[in-house]
Order: structure tokens, then sequence, then C-alpha cells
């Protein structure tokens, strides 16, 4: 028996689903039993304060904590019916792609940066091809326009808010289909902020996305689904107007009136 959860309504056509994930460290709990539906071509957003296992759990979706050596994710991860630990974890980064927390552009050029992931997936079969996939990554990462005239020069140059769109438009190269951000704007200031924000609300139409922030008004503005997480438990999962104006759980009342946090 599914619980709300996990329910899926007849409109939203599920993306991933958790269930039962636990995620330790050594012997610490860091997430415990987490159920989730992640709906296609939303944004969803994970909030909660510092340290309650959201990051961790975003990265259970394309099996960064593998890297980890002393994490362990138990339970299950579904992606389109299919069983994350059952996909070669380069294939899955490639349909699950990432953008961290502080803009990490390789020390290549802006194309190549862009370019460097349909390369490695044989996704061009020639310079011309190759040149569309870097351009059209760019307009979707809402860049291409600052850009265009200084494509060979070095993607470190770029000031912050233009990095991590140049870290967008390096992620969707690969055409992925989900989207997975880690608190992709705490790094910049408030005019970026606003850029990648109605970036992420364009990107919606293409892909499904995750986001972790710390800003409440932030996953106000972005996001359809919000997911509350408090000491390794998700607490409450649902429509982002309801979390923000009509919780359930007294927990999530006391963190979105900032009583707790």
């Amino acid at each position: 028996m599914l619980d709300k959860n996990m329910e899926e309504t007849v409109s939203e056509k599920s993306k991933i689903i958790a269930q039962d994930v636990r995620v330790l460290y050594s012997d610490k709990e860091a997430l415990r039993n987490v159920n989730i539906r992640i709906s296609e071509k939303m944004v969803t957003a994970f909030i909660g304060p510092s340290g309650c296992g959201k990051s961790t759990f975003l990265r259970c979706f394309n099996r960064m904590n593998d890297t980890i050596s002393d994490c362990r994710v138990e339970g299950s991860i579904m992606f389109d019916d299919q069983d994350i630990s059952q996909i070669d974890p380069v294939m899955l980064r490639a349909k699950v792609g990432m953008v961290f927390q502080k803009p990490n552009p390789f020390p290549k050029s802006i194309y190549d940066n862009v370019a460097y992931g349909p390369r490695i997936h044989g996704r061009a079969r020639n310079k011309a091809e190759l040149d569309e996939i870097v351009e059209k990554a760019l307009r979707r990462g809402a860049i291409w326009d600052e850009v265009k005239d200084r494509l060979h020069t070095s993607g470190t140059g770029l000031s912050g808010g233009q990095q991590q769109r140049l870290c967008i438009a390096r992620a969707i190269a690969t055409e992925p289909e989900v989207l997975l951000m880690d608190e992709p704007c705490s790094a910049l200031d408030p005019i970026a902020t606003a850029q990648i924000e109605e970036l992420i609300s364009e990107l919606r139409q293409n892909f499904s996305v995750i986001i972790v922030t710390h800003s409440m008004q932030q996953a106000a503005r972005v996001s359809q689904k919000t997911a509350f997480f408090h000491l390794g438990n998700l607490v409450e999962f649902d429509d982002t107007s309801t979390i923000f104006t009509n919780p359930q759980d007294a927990r999530t009342e006391s963190y979105v009136t900032g009583r707790i946090g």
C-alpha cells in the first residue's frame, strides 16, 4: 500500500520513484525510509534545515553517493521503470545531469566545456553536428548571446552567474531527462539568482528538474512540488502551494513559518 507521498495522479507521469530509501555513512543513518515520486517535466524542490539529508537524497538519483567509500544506499530507486542500481553510472549520469552549488567549469574553453559530454557519449558524427549541439545547449542555458563571440576563451573567465549558466548548458548538452541542482544559486548575487530561476522555469518544458535549496522563497517561486526533510526524514511532500500555505505536519509549519531551521 503506497502512502500519500507515493500516490500518482492521472495527469502526472512519474519519472523517478524512490521506495524505502535509506542512506548510511558508516553506521550513521543520514536518511531513513524515504518514499517519493518525482513527476515528469515539473520542478520539485527539496527544502529543510542544513544537514537534514536533502543533498544526500539528491545524490542518490545519479549514484553520486557511490563515489563515497563509507556510504551505503538501501531501498530502490526506479528511473523510467528501471532500477538505477542496474544502470551503468556513466550512462545514468548522461540521463540524470547535475549542477552543483559552486559553479565548476572545466579549465577549458567555453566550447569544450559544453562539447565534453557529447564527445564522450558519441552524440556527434562530425564537427558541424557538435557545433549545433553546443549552440543549442548554450541557448537553452540562456547564455549563447553573451558568449557566442568568445567560444574559444576559457570558461573560468566568466562571471559567477555566467559560469553557473555555462555549467547548466554543459549538463543539458547530453540531452538528459532529469536535471539535479544542488543549491545552484547559493554562491550567486541576486541578479544572477533571478536569471537562474527564470532559466529553471524554462527548463521544465524539456526536463524534470529537482532542486535542493536553502531558500524557501526560491522553492515557492520555481517549484510545483516541494518535499520537506527534517533530521533524515521526509516529513511531507505535496504541491508547493499546499506546503507553504496549508501544511499537514506541525514540523513543516514550524519550518516554513521560521520557528525551526
